[in-house]
Parts: structure tokens; sequence; C-alpha cells
């Protein structure tokens, strides 16, 4: 059976901060129904108290001697975890630092993430057929396979992939760490980790890894460009025969309107009567009137981190324009001050048509998708997206613009198109915004319409199970490849 060694910094159930946990907490179980062994490593942070002790064994880095656990615990169609023990490192207040401020030692948390899952799997005998590392944090395994288990009897060779989140995130740490991390200073070479005087465990990911993959084929093409590159779009076009690009997955069993518990009434593509019963439940919730006329009028949701990133600026120079539509609007995320500051004067100002919660609540996000009737994505930029997809099977139709994962997953309607599932616009600006929200609201005035795009996009399909096949081509891709094939 062929088998794969995941890496990476947070998974579900575990630790979670953002999408990478649900990435590697579902992508395993999609590989195991393909047949793939599979094992994920991540660190066992403070809190995590699964699994059952396998091994222990002295781990030497840079000199210094750690004392590493491996707890293995179960999961899905066959996969399993593997929790990397070491409390010196693990056992802290937050996964990467508190606050703004990230831990001094985090090329060394996370280089020993590397070394021990590595070593772990060379301890047992069993090789790995491929080892896929995920973001910056995983980015130093294609970089120790090619440098210092090169030769190892057991894992030397493996070849391995590296999957970019998040192109922003970029792993820069001052140049003395490398001899503490057993890596030879040639490594400080602008063809290997060196990025501007600083060492970048994504560059040495990407340099050194036989496949790239990024989280969307859009965000694989943008990755390329200045404009989205972050200075990495040179480093990136010079392996651009090696860069793909695979969407994320959903949990369709997590996320599936006819089943689940979160809501109030169930429904499907066949029958929406449901979709109004949780409608009236959001506005409920955040104390909104619920009378024949806000019931009548769009709701449109956001679920967001109130950040640049995801278009906040964009919705701030346009308050006055957005609530001069006729729409109610809901707003579930944390962030920056200013963001949050902005939203809960809205609401305060706009008591009957803006409800606003500050913090993030998964039941809510559930109930917001299933009685919204628009949901808002007007994003800077958007590697993937989760909530697109989420909104899609809910029938829940997007506004979003066209960069990344958006442009993907949601196709701009037009009247004769039938393939539409949403609105699309294409300018970072205030107007192409409001132009796409307004189309929005001029569809949802006539309900035949409207129910024909919210039935065709609730019939995609952005299952795990699609996106595990394509990582399965990958494997392969990089298998022959180091075969020489």
């Amino acid at each position: 059976m062929r088998s794969v060694l995941i890496i990476g910094s947070e998974a579900v159930p575990f630790a979670k901060t953002g999408g990478l946990a649900d990435v590697l907490g579902a992508l395993p179980a999609a590989l195991g129904r393909l047949g793939w062994r599979v094992t994920v490593a991540l660190p066992r942070y403070r809190g995590v108290h699964d699994g059952t002790l396998v091994e222990r064994f002295p781990l030497s880095i840079g000199g210094v001697t750690l004392d590493v656990g491996c707890f293995e615990a179960p999961q899905a169609n066959g996969a399993h975890a593997l929790l990397i023990d070491c409390p010196g490192l693990y056992d802290r207040d937050g996964l990467y630092g508190v606050g703004n401020l990230d831990y001094p030692d985090n090329p060394r948390r996370f280089a020993v993430l590397v070394r021990a899952a590595l070593e772990f799997v060379a301890r047992t005998g069993t090789r790995p057929t491929i080892v896929h590392a995920h973001d910056w944090q995983a980015g130093l395994a294609p970089v120790y396979l090619k440098t210092l288990y090169a030769s190892h009897p057991v894992i030397g060779g493996v070849p391995s992939v590296f999957t970019i989140h998040n192109l922003a995130y970029q792993g820069l740490f001052e140049p003395s760490w490398l001899p503490r991390l057993d890596l030879p200073w040639d490594l400080f070479a602008i063809e290997q980790l060196e990025f501007y005087g600083r060492v970048s465990f994504l560059k040495g990911a990407i340099n050194h890894a036989a496949i790239i993959t990024t989280v969307s084929p859009r965000y694989a093409q943008e990755i390329q460009t200045p404009e989205f590159g972050f200075g990495f779009d040179g480093i990136l076009r010079r392996r651009a025969a090696d860069l793909f690009g695979i969407l994320n997955g959903i949990d369709v069993d997590q996320w599936n309107p006819s089943s689940d518990p979160h809501l109030p009434a169930h429904f499907s593509a066949d029958d929406l009567a449901g979709k109004a019963v949780c409608k009236r439940e959001i506005l409920a919730h955040y104390g909104l009137p619920i009378d024949e006329r806000t019931m009548a009028r769009p709701l449109i949701a956001l679920i967001s981190r109130m950040v640049d990133q995801k278009g906040f600026d964009l919705m701030a120079s346009v308050t006055g324009e957005l609530l001069g539509l006729d729409a109610t609007f809901v707003v579930l995320g944390t962030g920056e001050a200013r963001y949050q500051d902005l939203w809960l004067s809205l609401s305060k100002g706009h008591p009957t048509r803006v409800g606003v919660r500050i913090g993030f609540d998964e039941p809510l996000a559930h109930l917001i998708e299933a009685g919204a009737d628009i949901f808002l994505m007007p994003s800077r930029f958007e590697p993937c997206g989760l909530n697109q997809m989420y909104s899609l099977r809910y029938g829940t139709i997007p506004v979003v613009r066209a960069v990344g994962g958006l442009a993907d997953t949601v196709r701009d309607y037009a009247p004769r198109r039938r393939t539409s599932t949403g609105f699309v616009f294409h300018d970072y600006a205030g107007p192409a915004l409001l132009g796409a929200l307004s189309r929005a609201l001029a569809l949802f005035a006539d309900k035949t319409r409207w129910r024909a795009l919210q039935r065709n996009a609730m019939r995609q399909d952005h299952s795990w199970d699609r996106s595990g096949r394509e990582y399965v081509k990958i494997y392969k891709r990089a298998i022959r490849q180091a075969a020489g094939g």
C-alpha cells in the first residue's frame, strides 16, 4: 500500500487557527478512501490529550538534545495522527506566539516537528512513498530530505510535495539559525534559502520539493505575478513547470443543509422551504425585526476575519452606499479594532438593518450560511476560501471578487448562462463591489430565477474526494520524477 507522511502545524480536531487545520483534518480521510495509508504529523500543543504514546527518543538538533514523545491517534478511514510531544517547545499559550508577537524560537519549534516526524518513520523502518509538507512551518521537510537525510537507508530519496496555503507567510529568520538547525552554510544562497539577507523556510521548500502545489488553480497563476507574489513571484516562475493549483475541498458531511444539526430546519436543492425557517432564526438571534418586510428583504452575510485582505477596507469606503441598499446585514468575525468598531457603530446606528457579533461561533456560522440569502466575500486576495463553498452548498448566493479560489468556484451570473452560481466583480473598487451587489439584489426580486440559481449553486461538487483524487495525481507525478520517469 502506498503511504504519505503529511507534516503541518495544525489540524482539526487537535489544533486550529485557520483553514490549514481544516485541510489537514479532511485531506487524510479523503486519501484513506482512495487506498492510501496516511500519517499526519503535528505538534502536541497544550490542551491536546489525544493519542497513545508509541515511542520516545532523544533528538539532537544544533548541539541540543531534546526528549521527544510520539503519540498516535486514529483518524477516519484508517488515517493516523502523529502528535509530536516536546513540552518545552509546544506546551505554550498559543500555537505560534502570543498576541501579535511570534515566539522567538519558532525556527527550532518547527524544525523539531519536521525532524521528529522524519526520525519516527525512519525508526519504524517503513519508508513512506511521499512526504507532503504544508506551509512554512513544515518547509524544512523538503530541505532535510535533500540534505541531512539524502543518503538515509530508509527515507533517503523519498520525494516531497509542498503546499502553499498563503504566500504572505514566509518563515523568515536570521541566518544564524542555520547551524542551530543542522543546516550547512552553503544553503544561505540565493538559489537555496536566502531571501533578502534572511533565511526563508518557505523558499527552501519551494526550491527543494519535487512538486509545489497551492490551494486553487487561479492562485497558482496569481502568485507568479508581482501583485500577488510577495517577492516570491520570480522564485515561483522558475519552478512554474512543477507548480500546480488544487482547490481545497469542504467537509460535505459537516456542511450539509439536509442534515446539519445546527439548523432549526433542514432543506435541499429540491426543497428549499426550510431555508426561510433558518432566516427567521438568524434574524431573531441578532435581534433584528422578524416581520413580513424584513423576511422579504435580502439578508446579506459576512463571516470573516476583519482585515484588509478580506476586503474590509473596501467595504469601509462605501458603507453609506451599502446601507442605502434595500438589504439587511449580519456579520460574524473578529480582527482589527478599527473594523470591529466600524461595524459595531453601524449596528448601533441602524439596529433594524445591521446585526454584528464579534468573535467566532461555529454553530452560529452554520446558521448564518443557512439563513442568509447572499454571502459577501470582496477579498483583496484569497488563496482558496471556504465560506463561498459553504455558501454554495447552502443556497446562499456568493458575491465575490475574481481572485484566487473565489474565481475558481463562483461563476458569474448571466441570464443565459446555465453554469452561473453567483456574482463576480473584478476591480478592487467600491463601485465594482456595489455593482455586483446591485445585480444580485435585482435578481433576488425575480424568485423563479433566484431559485434556479440557488439550485445550481447547491449541486456543485466541492467535496474532499474530488480534491483527494487531484493530490493522488500529484503524488504519482512526484514519484515518477524521482524515478527519472
